[in-house]
């Protein structure tokens, strides 16, 4: 049998020490409230940054990128048709019964159940069966061999046999803190969970607070009524927080990805020559550098440069405003009234609430503008926000993907394969292009790292050319803390994990 990634079994040890007094408790903000703790259905970051702490999943992203097994004592394959996982046994859920491979095989029976609605069904297009073999293994059976179904599995909570509904409000799973309280819109409580497989956390659990406003998340960090924000605080407020010497800020490369969305069912935006107007139109270099505060980087596409199937020469747009106007102009969008004020033509961008992104958007509607594309900008609460491009009720759209969403390549077949449109998929433009369809199966199926490395290539090159998102940069990760934290540190997903090793200092 072909061994693909196995791990070291992890005990915490019988003595462990109970967690420290609950006024070491930290508090966290957070920009919005989650809309769904079900990890199989939350897609929104607030709600997959709870699914981290809460669930444990069977395999998770290194710093390098690469899938490997969390909660998996083995994984391995023969044929790349038939996965099989091994957990460790005495993994307990929060309410003390033993997780065993029928709370496994539920996880994911869910996603073939036609009546299961959830965004991520789309990656499991291929499973076909998920048996138990027996009390610690299950098989993933596939309908043909794929060598990134593994990526599939990767940070997906696994959650009790039978718990149905439950999760979306009352969630209990295996992971590093125990689910105590969620007031929507207000806060989410969490304790630390002291017979987790790989130790119990640091510090006695973790209150998120939903603070929108992100002057008033500064205000709270600096009173000290929240101890700690992870990347939902604008380059200009880090700027000014950093002064102060009661509090400490993190940094480290990330993954999380900006961009225009498009609906490409969208008439005008179904010419790829206005995509292309709206790409030479905007200049990251100035975003990135007055409103980012160079905190983020260029980026061509959403795989991120420290990936193994980084495309490094997809076409990246430039900023070339005659460019766009030409473009515009083949399109047969010519300047109404030469140097005058009117547009060639008017586009509709709706964006989040959030300071930091609406004032991004004004700074993409004077850019536009210059190109003779009007923006009429309209900002929405999230959920609201993320609804309607679910739902296609939008032109063009600012989203982020975050975190361990992009770390592996396969997240272009979610994005841009043509199978992949929602509510089972991520596919929001609606984009088509059999040659990129065909390049992504390619490379699930191939069992050839090199040839598979090439077809993602190969396919990142169609899709930038092609322009059915418009990428804006790739961020920063900041974590700003008040200066009696220890033990953070930052991971290029940007996930919550490093909470658990986080402790205040006496």
């Amino acid at each position: 049998m072909k061994h693909l990634a196995a791990v070291g079994l992890l005990l915490a040890a019988a003595c462990a020490p109970s967690p420290v007094a609950r006024r070491d408790a930290i508090v966290l903000a957070l920009q919005s409230s989650p809309t769904n703790l079900d990890p199989g259905i939350g897609l929104d970051e607030s709600s997959q940054r709870l699914h981290q702490l809460i669930f444990s999943s069977l395999l998770r992203i290194d710093e390098h990128l690469r899938n490997v097994p969390d909660l998996a004592l083995r994984f391995e394959t023969t044929d790349y048709q038939t996965y099989v996982a091994e957990i460790r046994a005495g993994v307990r859920f929060h309410d003390g019964r033993e997780m065993t491979s029928a709370d496994v095989a539920y996880t994911f029976r869910r996603f073939l159940d036609p009546s299961f609605v959830s965004g991520r069904k789309g990656a499991f297009q291929g499973l076909v069966a998920v048996d138990i073999v027996d009390r610690y293994t299950v098989a993933f059976r596939l309908r043909a061999p794929s060598s990134s179904f593994p990526a599939n599995l990767t940070n997906v909570g696994l959650v009790a046999d039978g718990s149905g509904g439950t999760n979306a409000r009352t969630p209990m799973g295996s992971g590093p803190y125990r689910f105590v309280q969620f007031v929507a819109d207000d806060h989410v409580t969490l304790d630390a969970f002291t017979d987790y497989y790989r130790g119990p956390p640091l510090n006695a659990g973790l209150v998120f607070k939903v603070v929108p406003d992100e002057t008033m998340r500064g205000l709270e960090l600096r009173k000290g009524d929240v101890d700690l924000v992870v990347n939902d605080l604008s380059p200009d407020l880090i700027h000014s927080l950093e002064r102060s010497s009661d509090l400490s800020v993190v940094t480290g490369p990330g993954t999380d990805y900006a961009y225009i969305g498009l609906n490409l069912r969208d008439p005008v935006l179904r010419d790829r020559r206005v995509r292309h107007a709206i790409g030479h139109a905007i200049d990251r270099a100035a975003i990135i550098r007055h409103l980012r505060r160079d905190q983020a980087r260029e980026t061509p596409g959403m795989v991120p440069s420290m990936s193994w199937a980084y495309a490094a020469d997809a076409l990246a747009f430039t900023y070339d405003v005659a460019r766009a106007q030409a473009l515009l102009e083949e399109a047969g969008y010519p300047d109404p009234d030469g140097p005058g004020p009117a547009p060639r033509l008017r586009l509709t961008l709706k964006t989040s609430t959030a300071e930091v992104y609406r004032v991004q958007a004004a700074a993409l509607q004077q850019q536009l503008g210059s190109a003779g594309i009007a923006l009429d900008l309209r900002s929405y609460e999230f959920a609201t926000l993320f609804s309607d491009v679910i739902r296609g009720n939008v032109q063009l759209y600012t989203l982020i993907f975050t975190g361990g969403s992009v770390a592996d390549p396969d997240i272009l077949r979610r994005v841009f394969h043509s199978t992949q449109v929602p509510p089972g998929g991520f596919n929001r433009a609606h984009y088509a292009n059999p040659e990129v369809d065909r390049f992504l199966d390619l490379a699930s199926a191939s069992f050839d790292e090199p040839a598979r490395r090439s077809a993602y290539i190969d396919a990142q090159r169609l899709i930038a050319a092609d322009a059915p998102m418009i990428s804006l940069w790739a961020r920063t990760n900041v974590a700003v803390a008040r200066s009696d934290l220890a033990g953070i540190t930052l991971s290029p997903t940007g996930d919550l994990d490093f909470l658990r090793g986080v402790y205040r200092l006496r």
